[in-house]
């Protein structure tokens, strides 16, 4: 059987499981604030590889547009002569796995492969006191270690 995929990047056999399991659910608001204090805006979860799919093509739709991309901290590593590194999400090696419930809330919590392609970092878009740019952090150092603290 073949490896899911979104983007082209590989779904770690940990969201795989989660998911053919029926275990890869919002675990409720409280919990999501007491793993992440400062990201502070509710977030649902994709329910299926189809819905990150869709909803991972909204980084696309920044391309093009400089201010846009710049504002919420997205570049194309395969344009750039040096590794993207955070606060910068480099959307060439990234999918959305939450997306924010509300709309306009303009936030995400995405896989994050630069670290490793097998159980990638966790990494959330964080609406800092800066005005004009949100920037991306880490959530959690592995997809592994997110589902752990989140107890699905």
């Amino acid at each position: 059987m073949a490896q899911a995929t979104v983007r082209g990047l590989p779904v770690p056999a940990a969201l795989t499981t989660l998911l053919d399991q029926g275990r890869w659910r919002h675990p409720g608001d409280a919990e999501m604030a007491r793993l992440i204090p400062w990201f502070g805006i509710p977030v649902d979860f994709l329910a299926g590889t189809r819905s990150m799919e869709w909803e991972s093509g909204s980084l696309d739709t920044a391309d093009g547009d400089e201010p846009f991309a710049a504002f919420l901290h997205l570049a194309w590593g395969s344009r750039q002569g040096a590794p993207v590194e955070l606060p910068w999400l480099d959307v060439e090696k990234a999918f959305f796995i939450a997306v924010n419930r509300e709309i306009g809330d303009d936030v995400a919590l995405a896989l994050d492969f630069r670290t490793d392609p097998a159980d990638p970092r966790v990494v959330g878009s964080h609406v800092s006191t800066d005005p004009v740019a949100q920037r991306w952090r880490v959530v959690t150092p592995t997809f592994s270690s997110f589902a752990a603290a989140l107890k699905l």
